[in-house]
């Protein structure tokens, strides 16, 4: 799957307190493997994850092997009624 950089931020400002913790419980993984996720990291438990980030605009293109915390991350969003945060403009 490809989203942009920007986007999976983006997601990642859009969840609620405390999600972090409610995927990596969910899911039964570390919170820092959640959180890398989202970020510039690429470890997972001290491995590297599959995700691979490929430059183009709003931050590069992310190819994630992988999309279960992503759609576990939507989930929440939407359970809680909030709408994901609109991408800035740069």
């Amino acid at each position: 799957m490809y989203i942009t950089f920007q986007e999976l931020r983006q997601i990642k400002h859009s969840l609620p307190t405390g999600s972090v913790k409610r995927i990596a419980d969910d899911l039964n993984v570390e919170e820092q493997t959640v959180r890398n996720y989202f970020g510039a990291m690429k470890y997972k438990d001290g491995r590297i994850v599959g995700k691979h980030i490929q430059p183009g605009p709003d931050g590069g293109y992310v190819d994630l092997e992988d999309d279960t915390i992503l759609k576990a991350a939507r989930k929440i969003i939407s359970e809680s009624g909030v709408q994901e945060a609109a991408p800035s403009e740069n």
